[in-house]
């Protein structure tokens, strides 16, 4: 079963955190069932680009992003060669390093 180390983030997981993931599993629905409550306003339908993260190791064992995927990644905040959006990477059989983004950009919430 392939782990998710999760970098320290103020506000979401200060200490980091290593979480289990499924093969097969996104890494937005892995971080969430690990107690990590990373933002997803589209509710992982690939509308928006608050479940950015960054990969640090692992990037090259995740399924390619597609163009809607490449398209959301535009408009994210501190966007990064290895940037995803967690609801459209898949996890396959290989450990990987994220880091979640200081910032997102959650234009419904900003808009109130």
């Amino acid at each position: 079963m392939p782990q998710i180390k999760v970098l320290p983030h103020a506000e979401l997981c200060p200490e980091g955190a290593v979480i289990k993931a499924s093969y097969g599993q996104s890494i937005c629905d892995a971080l969430l069932h690990g107690g990590i409550e990373v933002e997803h306003a589209c509710e992982m339908a690939c509308a928006c680009s608050t479940c950015h993260v960054i990969v640090r190791e692992g990037y090259d064992s995740l399924n390619p992003a597609d163009d809607a995927e490449d398209d959301m990644l535009d408009r994210a905040w501190g966007l990064e060669p290895h940037s995803r959006l967690a609801c459209q990477a898949v996890v396959s059989k290989a450990d990987l390093v994220i880091e979640l983004p200081r910032y997102s950009r959650n234009l419904a919430k900003e808009l109130k």
